[in-house]
């Protein structure tokens, strides 16, 4: 059973179609930005953990919990950024792949 154009405009009337849904509003920011502000944080977290390192090497940190907890806060972060990169690209390629 196929249906043509015309037969759908006669049931639908001269009123288009709108979404039942609220859509959500758009962020403020962009996703660029976002992503951009979120490598700098990450950033200043691997500089801050190497600053401690080379206290705790010259022996002027004041505490060697305080310095790994850095460190380890800096290398999660890090991990973080990376799987975020590898899963835009693979939707990256996702898409790509789909036929149009």
């Amino acid at each position: 059973m196929t249906h043509s154009i015309s037969e759908i405009q006669a049931i639908l009337g001269d009123q288009p179609l709108t979404p039942t849904a609220d859509v959500a509003p758009s962020p403020s920011g962009r996703f660029g930005d976002w992503f951009t502000q979120e490598l700098n944080e990450v950033n200043g977290k691997m500089v801050q953990a190497e600053q401690g390192l080379q206290q705790l090497a010259t022996g002027d940190a004041s505490s060697v919990h305080d310095v790994m907890i850095r460190m380890e806060d800096a290398r999660l972060s890090f991990q973080l950024a990376v799987q975020f990169r590898t899963r835009v690209m693979e939707a990256y390629q996702e898409v790509m792949r789909m036929q149009v």
